[in-house]
């Protein structure tokens, strides 16, 4: 079974960094990793994701200041983040999508989230 575990959130003042990550226990496969998140009484969006081949995408919102990466030999996605703005706060989430062979299709997993608050 796929678990994932976030960690790295926290309280900064906005102009600062934090980076979270994201560690996967289980056997995915080849998966598509991404970071979403989901502020009070908004919808949750992605923020950033990263392929088995390492191409990225971002949220137009955070680029240039977001960076997401994965270490595969560390089961570990990361999310570096700077220039924090109060608008960034938010849960944050981890998700993987990979095929299941057994299931015959493709499964996705969610993390518990952690926070991040950004103070003006």
């Amino acid at each position: 079974q796929v678990q994932l575990v976030e960690s790295g959130g926290g309280l900064v003042q906005a102009g600062e960094s934090l980076r979270l990550s994201c560690v996967v226990s289980g056997s995915t496969g080849v998966a598509t990793m991404s970071w979403y998140r989901q502020a009070p009484g908004k919808q949750r969006e992605v923020v950033a994701s990263i392929t088995s081949t390492l191409t990225t995408t971002y949220a137009d919102s955070v680029k240039g200041r977001f960076t997401i990466s994965r270490d595969n030999a560390k089961n570990t996605m990361y999310l570096q983040m700077s220039s924090l703005k109060p608008g960034n706060t938010a849960a944050y989430l981890c998700n993987v999508r990979y095929w299941n062979w057994a299931a015959g299709r493709s499964l996705e997993v969610w993390g518990q989230g952690t926070q991040v608050t950004v103070s003006s």
